[in-house]
């Protein structure tokens, strides 16, 4: 039979909660937080074949079962994917179906794959700034750490729908400049990771209604008051670090924020 007690090697051993107590987690929750732990570190990177449920088996002294599972909760997380006769591959947002995989703005009555919903991005600004209260908190960074903010514009069917404005450390993303964001093809996070290979894995968001501000009135070439979408999201990288705090203020006049809660 299968041993039950978590992988216990030097370099795979499950370390005990904060408080030092006994905790239960199933075993392939910690095959689960084993690999991830290896994506973390980069053993292997966006995109790449991870070796096969055999090795990691034996790797972590687990039957395939266990391995399978384990794998099966990271595809659904859309952290790996499994690709019939290939094998697992790391998931990558530079796949043309997943580039936008967070954009939730769809025009209204559209079928929901159209490539219509990929916007035209248009950069307006990058800033180096310090790290008020709000974008530490939520990037778990320190106050007055240096951070910078990008500003940009999503454009859908000729029209300015979104006004983003993203804070991201400035640690984890040297030398970042106008010039390489203007260059990149694709989503943010496809550029983030292609450059920087920093992948985000899932976000956090909250929406409320807002009413335009000067900034945004000017860039979406709206009324300053006109009735917007306020879409406040983290996103957040391997082992739940949060990376990128975004505030988008979105016009829906033809379109609606959609999202599967199935």
């Amino acid at each position: 039979m299968e041993n039950q007690q978590p992988p216990n090697s030097a370099n795979n051993a499950v370390g005990q909660p904060p408080g030092g107590g006994a905790t239960f987690q199933p075993l392939y929750e910690q095959i689960k937080a084993l690999i991830t732990r290896s994506l973390v570190v980069g053993e292997w990177g966006p995109g790449e074949l991870i070796p096969s449920e055999f090795e990691l088996a034996r790797r972590f002294g687990v039957s395939q079962g266990t391995v399978r599972k384990a794998i099966d909760a990271l595809a659904a997380e859309f952290i790996v994917v499994r690709r019939q006769g290939k094998g697992t591959f790391v998931a990558t947002h530079t796949a043309p179906t997943h580039q936008y995989r967070f954009l939730r703005i769809r025009a209204d009555g559209a079928d929901l794959d159209s490539a219509k919903h990929h916007p035209r991005t248009i950069f307006v600004g990058l800033q180096k700034a310090k790290a008020d209260s709000s974008s530490a908190a939520k990037l778990a960074l320190r106050l007055n750490q240096s951070v910078w903010v990008i500003s940009r514009l999503l454009v859908f069917d000729d029209r300015p729908l979104i006004f983003d404005e993203i804070v991201l450390a400035q640690s984890g993303f040297p030398n970042l400049s106008m010039e390489k964001l203007v260059a990149s093809r694709g989503s943010i996070y496809s550029f983030l990771e292609t450059a920087y290979g920093t992948r985000m894995v899932r976000a956090e968001e909250s929406i409320k209604a807002v009413g335009a501000n000067k900034l945004a009135a000017k860039h979406l070439g709206v009324p300053v008051g006109t009735p917007l979408l306020s879409v406040d999201r983290v996103a957040y990288s391997y082992g739940d670090k949060p990376v990128e705090w975004r505030r988008g203020l979105c016009l829906t006049d033809g379109y609606s924020y959609y999202n599967d809660l199935a």
